[in-house]
C-alpha cells in the first residue's frame, strides 16, 4: 500500500516499470495520477497505485492492454484475474517476466490462471517447465538468477499443492531417489493425478531405499514412481529392490532424465513424459 502520492517516477520504480509505461497507460488509457497540487504535478494516490498494479497484472497474463485498463479503471483495488483462455506463450512470457522483477504475487496469479482454465499438465509442460528451464539456463550463462529460480520454484509448489486431492486412500507413491533434490516435476505429476481424482502419496526428496521400501511395506502402493533429475542419483537398483519386494506394487516406474539411458531391468517402466505418466498411473 501506498501511505503518501507518488510522483512517476516513484511509482514507475515501484511497480518495476518504465516511466513511458506509466505515460502510456494515461494517455491511451486514463490510468493516470490523481493527486493534484496548485504549481506541481499530478502524483500517484494509493488507488491509482491499486489499479496500476491490477493493470501491470492483466497484461502480464496476456490480457489485451484496452481490456485490462477497463478491468482495472471499473474494478475494486482488489480483484481476481478474468476468467479466460490464456495463452500459453503469453503466460509464458509474463511469468518470465514477473519472476526476474520477483513478484510473487504475479507469478501466483499467472500460474494459478492457467491451472484453472487448461489444467495441470499443459501448465506444467507449456508454462512453468519452459520457463524453469529458460531461468536455469541464463544462471548457467550468467552465474545469476538464482534468487529468481529459487523463488519461481517455491510460487510454482504453492500453486500445485493448491490443486485439491482426491478422497480415498492414495494408492500411487511418488518418491525422489536416494540423494535427489528436485521434487517438482513429482509435484506436478500429484497435483495432475489430484485433477484426475487420483490419490497419490507423494514422499519428497532424499528418500534412502531403506525408507522407501518401509513406506511400500506399510502402505501396500499399487504404483511406485521414482524420480532422478541427476544420473549420480540414478542407480538402477533402488528400482529393482522395489521390484523384487515381497509385495511389489503392481507398476514400479522410473522417471526423470537420470536413469541410464536405454532398456532398463524387466519389471521397470520408464515415464517419458506427464501426460504418460498421468494415462499409466490412472489405470494402475
Amino acid at each position: 500500500m501506498v501511505d503518501e502520492a507518488l510522483s512517476a517516477g516513484a511509482a514507475a520504480r515501484r511497480l518495476g516499470v518504465a516511466v513511458t509505461t506509466l505515460r502510456t497507460w494515461h494517455q491511451r488509457y486514463g490510468l493516470g495520477p490523481s493527486a493534484h497540487e496548485p504549481g506541481q504535478h499530478r502524483r500517484y494516490t494509493a488507488d491509482d497505485m491499486n489499479r496500476l498494479q491490477i493493470m501491470q497484472r492483466l497484461t502480464a497474463q496476456g490480457v489485451a492492454p484496452a481490456a485490462a485498463a477497463a478491468w482495472a479503471g471499473n474494478r475494486p483495488p482488489v480483484v481476481p484475474v478474468p476468467e479466460q483462455a490464456t495463452r500459453p506463450e503469453s503466460a509464458a512470457r509474463g511469468l518470465a517476466g514477473a519472476a526476474m522483477r520477483l513478484d510473487a504475487q504475479v507469478m501466483r496469479d499467472i500460474l494459478g490462471s492457467v491451472v484453472r482454465e487448461r489444467g495441470v499438465v499443459p501448465a506444467w509442460t507449456e508454462v512453468m517447465a519452459p520457463v524453469l528451464i529458460g531461468i536455469g539456463n541464463r544462471y548457467q550463462s550468467t552465474q545469476r538468477f538464482v534468487e529468481v529460480e529459487h523463488l519461481l520454484s517455491r510460487i510454482i509448489t504453492e500453486v500445485l499443492a493448491s490443486v485439491q486431492q482426491a478422497a480415498g486412500p492414495p494408492r500411487i507413491m511418488l518418491a525422489a531417489a536416494d540423494e535427489e533434490q528436485h521434487t517438482l516435476p513429482l509435484e506436478a505429476l500429484a497435483a495432475a493425478l489430484a485433477e484426475a481424482r487420483v490419490p497419490s502419496r507423494l514422499l519428497g526428496a532424499r528418500v534412502p531405499p531403506r525408507a522407501l521400501l518401509d513406506a511400500i511395506a506399510r502402505t501396500g502402493p499399487a504404483a511406485v514412481v521414482l524420480w532422478s533429475q541427476r544420473p549420480a542419483t540414478g542407480s538402477v537398483d533402488q528400482l529393482t529392490r522395489v521390484r523384487d519386494n515381497p509385495h511389489p506394487p503392481f507398476v514400479v516406474a522410473a522417471a526423470g532424465p537420470g536413469w541410464p539411458a536405454g532398456d532398463l531391468p524387466l519389471g521397470i517402466t520408464r515415464l517419458t513424459g506427464l501426460a504418460e505418466a498421468v494415462h499409466l498411473l490412472t489405470l494402475a
